[in-house]
């Protein structure tokens, strides 16, 4: 992910751009754990419930965080050898990913509020400018 000054894309009538989201597929992946053990292409597909489809997040970033959440201790994973095809790896969370996952959630509570303040005032001031 860019950083610096050259990470605003925004401007010129593009609209919201997906890095935007980058940092938010980490709690959305950690939520679809606390909900059962999968592997990765479960999560990928299940990330859509979140308006994070395959065009807004490839799957190179989410083995990524899968990964970095496992050195970090925050999901474990076992390779599922059973059934039909390829054995899979299948991600599940710990204790310490659960306890990670409540603290964001705290933070994004946080900033909606802090969205809907914004939002509010901005919707407020263009209803003054219209009259």
């Amino acid at each position: 992910m860019p950083r610096g000054p050259r990470r605003w894309r925004g401007g010129r009538g593009r609209g919201a751009s997906p890095w935007r989201i980058y940092r938010f597929v980490q709690p959305c992946l950690l939520l679809l754990l606390h909900q059962r053990p999968s592997h990765g292409y479960d999560l990928i597909e299940r990330l859509s419930q979140f308006g994070l489809g395959e065009s807004l997040v490839d799957s190179s970033m989410v083995y990524r965080y899968l990964r970095e959440m496992e050195a970090e201790g925050l999901v474990v994973s076992d390779w599922d050898t059973q059934g039909t095809g390829p054995p899979r790896r299948v991600y599940r969370l710990t204790s310490q990913g659960d306890e990670y996952l409540a603290r964001w959630v705290t933070g994004l509570r946080e900033t909606k509020r802090a969205l809907e303040g914004f939002l509010g005032a901005y919707d407020a001031h263009m209803e003054e400018e219209e009259n």
